[in-house]
């Protein structure tokens, strides 16, 4: 109807602007201080026409009753191709875990424990969607080029490609469930019992506190994986081949089509 194509004119109208839009969802109380948007001036990152790179900066956790995005944190996470974190020192990390639980490869570092136990259990992190940039052994400069080469091959990566990783790396949920993780935290207990009162150690409780070390199974396709086959030789982690994973397009087409 006439009414209907003049509200639809309105709205196409109220979404135009002179200037340019804001890098934040929130008025943030003294701006100028902050970090994050310090270093996204710094950087004449504006969301110009002409950068390549849009900053949309949400200081605020994410809820589902919330009027903006309306996403539980899980919906959210599900909905990105890859999360980065950077962490100059985390005794664990559990942003870079979630995204593993939930099938998001991730970047991480060597000085957060999530990212050295990858790097242990893990013959080729890289191929299952887990990039571990160096943060210990080489100086910050090159870490930062580190850094944005993983990203810069990620993006490069195409749909199948990222199919494929995100399967991977969602296979990698189970060596953080916690039957598995839950062997450390009795084995530190014991570690620590032993150091002050020796004699208080229970033998059997201390033998089923050491438990087996993670065997992730090998997987049909290339590379391989955990620990238990690092004898084999791993498959180049820059991109997968297209033969190598089978994908179930119906189920993946549905969820794209979903997230759009």
């Amino acid at each position: 109807t006439k009414e209907d194509k003049v509200k639809m004119k309105r709205c196409l109208f109220a979404l135009q602007r002179n200037g340019l839009p804001p890098v934040t969802t929130h008025n943030v109380v003294d701006d100028w201080n902050d970090p994050v948007l310090t270093h996204v001036r710094r950087c004449h990152l504006f969301n110009t026409i002409h950068d390549r790179v849009k900053i949309v900066f949400h200081p605020e956790f994410l809820s589902s009753t919330n009027p903006l995005f309306g996403l539980d944190y899980e919906e959210f996470v599900r909905g990105c191709h890859l999360g980065v974190f950077p962490s100059y020192y985390e005794p664990w990390g559990y942003t870079p875990a979630e995204c593993t639980v939930m099938g998001i490869p991730s970047i991480t570092t060597n000085l957060s424990g999530f990212g050295c136990f990858m790097q242990e259990q893990i013959a080729d992190p890289m191929s299952y969607g887990i990039y571990v940039v160096d943060r210990r052994y080489i100086s910050l400069e090159d870490s930062v080029k580190q850094l944005a080469q993983y990203m810069y091959d990620f993006s490069r990566l195409n749909r199948r490609q990222r199919i494929i990783q995100r399967n991977r790396t969602e296979r990698l949920s189970d060596m953080l469930d916690w039957r598995n993780l839950g062997i450390y935290y009795r084995q530190a207990r014991q570690k620590a019992i032993r150091q002050v009162y020796p004699d208080m150690v229970d033998e059997e409780v201390e033998i089923r506190a050491r438990g087996g070390s993670i065997s992730y199974p090998r997987p049909f396709s290339e590379p391989p994986s955990p620990a238990a086959s690092r004898l084999t030789t791993p498959a180049s982690s820059r991109h997968g081949s297209d033969d190598e994973d089978e994908v179930d397009e119906e189920k993946e087409l549905a969820e794209l089509a979903a997230s759009n």
